[in-house]
């Protein structure tokens, strides 16, 4: 069994009217190499008329975020030229590289007629040698995700990485697997992962037993590098979040929405945004 080491809390970082909870970066814990930051918004309720998501242009380098539309959805604009709204149970995934300028704001839509909102999004760190890749951006609704059923009482979304011979939805730079789980009450799932790779467990919704420890709603497993064997089993109906991948291992410094290897790289990255070298915004 791969053991437990510690189960974190996700913290409270409220964005002006955003319900946000973070478990890495934390007090507790500050990546699970190449997973660096999560962002859990909401569930939360907006009123009609209201201001939708306050991600404005802001541009990245050197990362991958990956976003999990749970309720409500995301308008996505970028400077390389895609644009879509992905509706809840969509995801996101944007390959920074060396650089890009985007805004994830509500659609016009969620913003006139209100709901239910809930979004989570993942930073994966690229390493040195694809941190200056060409940017990309591909975004699917739920129904072009792969979806497997590997148990009774359990869908999972396959977005990256290979699961029992099925391919993930989004071809990747690395080899990281990553994928949405959702187990109904008393649903049960076996699991085989090489100790090798460090794995990414956050619940979402629910409560979860792992290997005997329970993992509640907004909390992050850290998992010991020894041992292969996942035992699952929902004491309620659950969301997880799972991914897992071989460690970078190589020096990460980040600064706001840059993460590179240096602090020279850090520096080139501002000044090359200042120099539009990331693309102009036009709205």
């Amino acid at each position: 069994m791969r053991s437990i080491s510690r189960i974190i809390k996700a913290e409270s970082r409220p964005m002006g009217g955003l319900s946000t909870y973070s478990p890495i970066p934390s007090r507790q814990l500050d990546q699970i190499d190449p997973f660096i930051f999560l962002n859990h918004h909401g569930p939360q309720f907006f009123p009609p008329n209201n201001n939708g998501l306050p991600f404005g242009p802001h541009p990245h380098r050197g990362i991958e975020t990956v976003t999990f539309i749970i309720s409500g959805d995301i308008a996505h604009k970028d400077s390389s030229g895609a644009k879509s709204v992905i509706n809840g149970g969509g995801i996101q995934w944007m390959t920074a590289g060396s650089g890009l300028i985007h805004a994830e704001l509500s659609s016009d839509e969620f913003i006139r007629e209100g709901g239910d909102l809930e979004i989570l999004q993942l930073w994966v760190n690229l390493p040195a040698k694809h941190k200056m890749t060409t940017p990309s951006y591909k975004g699917l609704q739920s129904d072009e995700l792969a979806k497997i059923q590997p148990a009774p009482g359990i869908e999972a979304d396959l977005i990256a990485g290979d699961w029992d011979g099925r391919k993930g939805s989004v071809n990747t730079l690395t080899d990281i697997f990553l994928s949405t789980i959702r187990m109904q009450k008393g649903s049960t799932l076996n699991m085989d992962i090489p100790g090798e790779r460090n794995i990414f467990f956050y619940v979402v919704k629910g409560l979860i037993d792992v290997n005997d420890k329970e993992i509640p709603e907004f909390h992050l497993a850290e998992f010991e590098n020894e041992g292969s064997k996942l035992s699952l089993e929902a004491q309620r109906d659950s969301i997880i979040i799972l991914g897992h991948a071989h460690p970078l291992n190589e020096p990460m410094v980040a600064h706001g929405p840059f993460v590179m290897n240096t602090e020279e790289e850090i520096a080139q990255a501002y000044q090359d945004f200042r120099e539009g070298k990331m693309g102009r915004w036009e709205e």
